[in-house]
């Protein structure tokens, strides 16, 4: 092979691995990211054991959108993981606006 062959050849896989690597905005990644910022804020808000009730509101968001994330994704383990987080943390936070 010509060396100009070589290069052509070697600039085509470039630009070929570099298409497959083009983000796609689409809702689901800024769902995606919105949540994860959501539910680290309220990790930290758990950590520092600070506002516990904008913890529990923080972490339902945020699972919520992972859930809506699942189902975009048709992904049947996050559907589930954040489905039953979901239910038990709105649970919580219905507990505590009901003052039980």
């Amino acid at each position: 092979m010509k060396l100009k062959e070589i290069r052509s050849k070697k600039k085509k896989q470039i630009e070929k691995r570099l298409e497959k690597a083009w983000l796609e905005f689409d809702i689901s990644w800024w769902v995606k990211w919105a949540s994860s910022l959501i539910l680290l804020t309220a990790m930290i808000l758990r950590g520092g054991q600070a506002y516990p009730f904008a913890d529990l509101v923080l972490s339902t968001l945020g699972c919520a959108g992972w859930l809506a994330v699942g189902v975009m994704w048709k992904d049947r383990a996050l559907i589930i993981l954040n489905a039953a987080a979901v239910v038990i943390l709105a649970s919580g936070v219905v507990r505590v606006l009901a003052g039980v």
